[in-house]
């Protein structure tokens, strides 16, 4: 797996948005279930769980929720790229 991507989106009060923290959970809950599921066999999904993990463990995960809110509210269009470069996990936040 190289990469994959978190597009957050701004709650109003006409839709329910979720924050890059909360799509990361859910994602990572996906990848729990479908790995206990029988899905062990799955280097890319393995990959996705770790790369997760390291996400949500990371002091740049703070850093990198408030700055995709604060676009977020200016009614940009916001997306996280995980990406996992030599065992490293790298996080870029893409602002359009």
């Amino acid at each position: 797996m190289d990469s994959f991507d978190l597009e957050p989106k701004y709650s109003t009060s006409q839709l329910p948005g979720k924050c890059i923290k909360c799509l990361a959970e859910q994602e990572l809950n996906n990848c729990l279930l479908e790995l206990l599921g029988g899905g062990k066999g799955d280097e890319k999904l393995r990959q996705r769980f770790e790369m997760l993990v390291a996400f949500l463990k990371s002091p740049e995960s703070q850093k990198l929720r408030d700055k995709s809110e604060k676009y977020l509210a200016e009614g940009k269009k916001v997306a996280l790229k995980l990406s996992l470069t030599g065992g490293i996990p790298k996080y870029k936040l893409e602002i359009d």
